[in-house]
């Protein structure tokens, strides 16, 4: 009478396909066993669990170039080495997590690129009069400062969550960007940069929206991609951006200018 099963019987006894378990000879995991007097490998208990031993680790995630080492490791060693497999997987979870949470953010586009306080943010400014498009530029230049100068966009969000909350500034926001359709050299460019740099000089926090990630620039460039995000898509804004700045610079205030390195 034969002694032992088969390699298909041991494979699915085992759980796993035939081509798994060669696999396993082939990387020294499993010795193979004798042939029998047939002529076919007989696979007894000892066979049957190296297999399920295995199994069972690379199913738990050990990598199959470890599971040699941890199964032939004295039971100090193994459990050391259990418990390093286990720090891996929870790094591993921890990254799928994150991803998964990624693709969740992905479904909506704000989300995927800033955090809830900026959105919040958004979705409260067309309660205040901004149109869609006021939106959609306030999210673009977020995204680009958050890009640029991660370590400031907090405090920066702080500052735009105060200034939300003085209508003058809601007001003369909403009047710059009326300003983009206007001419260049429209007189209403210079009557609104001075009352912009007016409120602001008067309100030094909203200062800070202007000044903070400068101060958190080691280049000027940055602060200036940021600062003229926008502002350079028509002449018009062009104009009123630099006129503010040139006051607040007439001010003392420390504003890049278009040269600044």
């Amino acid at each position: 009478m034969n002694s032992g099963v088969t390699i298909g019987q041991a494979a699915a006894f085992v759980g796993v396909t035939v081509k798994t378990v060669r696999h396993y000879h082939k990387l020294g995991l499993v010795a193979e066993p004798d042939r029998d007097i047939s002529g076919y490998r007989r696979y007894g208990t000892a066979e049957l669990l190296r297999l399920v031993q295995v199994r069972t680790l690379a199913a738990a995630g050990v990598p199959l170039a470890e599971i040699g080492p941890l199964l032939d490791a004295d039971a100090a060693l193994f459990a050391t080495a259990l418990t390093d497999v286990e720090r891996q997987l929870t790094a591993r979870i921890e990254e799928l997590i994150t991803r998964r949470d990624t693709l969740h953010r992905l479904a909506d586009g704000d989300r995927a690129l800033l955090p809830d306080r900026a959105v919040a943010l958004l979705e409260r400014m067309p309660g205040l009069g901004f149109t869609a498009e006021e939106v959609a530029d306030a999210r673009e230049g977020w995204v680009l400062a958050r890009a640029l100068v991660p370590e400031g966009f907090d405090d920066y969000l702080t500052d735009v969550e105060n200034a939300l909350d003085d209508t003058r500034f809601v007001a003369l926001t909403k009047r710059a960007a009326e300003a983009t359709a206007w001419a260049p050299d429209d007189p209403r460019i210079d009557e609104l940069a001075t009352a912009a740099a007016e409120h602001y000089l008067a309100n030094p926090g909203l200062l800070k929206i202007v000044t903070g990630m400068r101060a958190r620039t080691e280049a000027a460039t940055r602060y200036t991609l940021i600062r003229q995000y926008g502002a350079a898509q028509t002449p018009a804004s062009a104009r009123l951006s630099e006129l503010f700045a040139t006051k607040l610079r007439a001010a003392g205030i420390d504003i890049p200018g278009p040269n600044s390195d």
